[in-house]
């Protein structure tokens, strides 16, 4: 039997998903402890839930033992979705209903990383802004297009609370202690996490252009934007110059002399980068990746992704989901009418 808290005490749940990401989970727990030892007074108390009571192992192997029951939940002020890379494979029938009553309760509802998968999937991020990891995001806007996903660090709206994961669950965590316990108590707690800057929720996930390739000419740098920027509607190389005011000899020397290739095979690379995300992370037919990836023809995309990757986009998608076997369950008719 859990003992009594304090009336000004929260609860927070984490709900731990199979192969969920521990840095993840550190993000959005340690500041609250930090938390309760600056105040020294319980200001939040939490506990470890699994979707089925049983032990549960984080995607480095380390296994954890649920410290509450997931009939539980509903006492708690706030359940935390923490998820991994896998988080489609047990977006079960059973998890889907668990996390639509506990909103169904009036809970604060939230999600780390590709937890954010977990809430769309059970409809509760319907009208709600969200975000998750930036890796996911694309294949994430594929699948729920009447979604507001964002590239934040993280969002919170109403009842609503999501972060891209790894330390971006600790500047939500941050605001939100800042929000109830004042802005001296996050940014001490900040300093026991040796994170130096409580980041604004609009802080970029990814680093910079400059800081990811290594490069520094300004030129390079406008000429891979205007790549990721269509990616899908692809320009010629011809068309990428003159948009930045550039010969097309220069830009091939640009990328020849700062990337050791040239601008056809580093655009090329993009749009087969970008196939792989949605093969792995979408259900979407392969000519359909292939046309949002801006290959004309399916025979095109296979042979160009074959000679990158050395194996097709069926064999991609083949090895994906044998990685982690998934265990379907069957929809109950009231399933099926809320999905």
């Amino acid at each position: 039997m859990h003992p009594l808290k304090h009336s000004d005490t929260i609860e927070f749940g984490y709900l731990l998903i199979p192969q969920f990401s521990l840095l993840s989970l550190a993000g959005v727990l340690e500041p609250l402890r930090f938390a309760n030892r600056l105040a020294d007074h319980e200001l939040y108390r939490w506990w470890l839930v699994t979707p089925d009571d049983q032990p549960v192992a984080a995607s480095n192997g380390i296994i954890f033992q649920p410290t509450a029951q997931a009939a539980e939940c509903s006492r708690f002020d706030t359940v935390i979705v923490v998820a991994g890379l896998d988080a489609d494979k047990y977006s079960t029938p059973e998890v889907l209903r668990q996390l639509r009553n506990l909103a169904a309760k009036g809970l604060n509802i939230g999600a780390t990383s590709v937890g954010s998968l977990l809430l769309a999937r059970a409809g509760l991020l319907d009208s709600y802004r969200c975000t998750l990891h930036w890796e996911n995001l694309e294949g994430f806007r594929e699948e729920f297009p009447q979604i507001n996903a964002t590239n934040e660090l993280y969002e919170i709206d109403g009842k609503r609370l999501t972060c891209s994961g790894g330390s971006a669950g600790l500047d939500m965590m941050m605001h939100l202690i800042s929000q109830r316990h004042g802005y001296a108590l996050a940014t001490s707690v900040a300093e026991q996490c040796i994170h130096p800057e409580i980041r604004k929720s609009e802080a970029n996930q990814r680093m910079s252009l400059r800081t990811r390739l290594n490069v520094t000419n300004p030129h390079l740098i406008e000429a891979i934007e205007c790549m990721e920027r269509h990616l899908e509607d692809t320009l010629e190389c011809r068309q990428i110059a003159e948009q930045i005011s550039l010969s097309l000899r220069h830009m091939n020397r640009l990328f020849q002399d700062n990337l050791r290739t040239t601008p056809a095979r580093f655009y090329l690379s993009l749009r087969l980068k970008r196939a792989r995300a949605l093969l792995q992370q979408t259900a979407f037919p392969i000519h359909e990746i292939g046309l949002a990836c801006g290959f004309a023809s399916s025979s095109h995309f296979v042979r160009c992704y074959g000679n990158h990757f050395g194996h097709t986009p069926t064999a991609e998608r083949h090895r994906e989901q044998q990685r982690t076997p998934y265990r379907q369950e069957s929809l109950t008719p009231s399933d099926i009418d809320y999905l």
